[in-house]
């Protein structure tokens, strides 16, 4: 069996978001007359930089959430605030995302309307996460506890 990486996973990772939020990115273009990208070249290096951003804002997510789960059985009060907490980070790491792409490309990229920065932004996300699941899912099968009968015989 061959083993596989950090670095080769990372590269991979990195490689496979690049391209989902490239594909992504120019489709808006294409059916959003608002959504204008002036190069393949810019949609490449803005799917980029949604790469690098949105991984920083969902590690900060990970932290808050991980600060609040810690003292969850402190009381209710820390579930709320932890759960108030991750919306804030959500909301305002895809403003800082979305402001961040205005002032590298300027008017090379013009993502349209709030809403649809915003409808932008979850299709990539959730555009990855649907891949990331489909990748796993043709992972090695979970074995079950019971053994499975070789192909063409029957069970009574």
């Amino acid at each position: 069996m061959v083993s596989i990486t950090t670095r080769q996973r990372t590269f991979a990772s990195w490689t496979s978001d690049v391209l989902i939020y490239t594909v992504v990115l120019n489709l808006f273009v294409e059916y959003r007359p608002a959504v204008i990208v002036e190069s393949f070249t810019i949609s490449i290096l803005t799917a980029v930089l949604f790469k690098v951003l949105l991984d920083l804002v969902m590690r900060f997510e990970g932290r808050v959430h991980a600060l609040f789960a810690a003292k969850a059985d402190e009381g209710a009060i820390y579930r709320v605030m932890g759960t108030a907490s991750l919306f804030a980070v959500l909301f305002v790491g895809k403003l800082l995302v979305l402001q961040a792409v205005h002032f590298v490309f300027g008017d090379a990229v013009e993502l349209g309307s709030f809403a649809q920065e915003v409808v932008l932004i979850l299709a990539l996300m959730i555009t990855r996460e649907a891949f990331h699941r489909i990748y796993l899912g043709l992972g090695e099968p979970r074995t079950s506890s019971k053994p499975t009968p070789p192909a063409g015989s029957e069970q009574a």
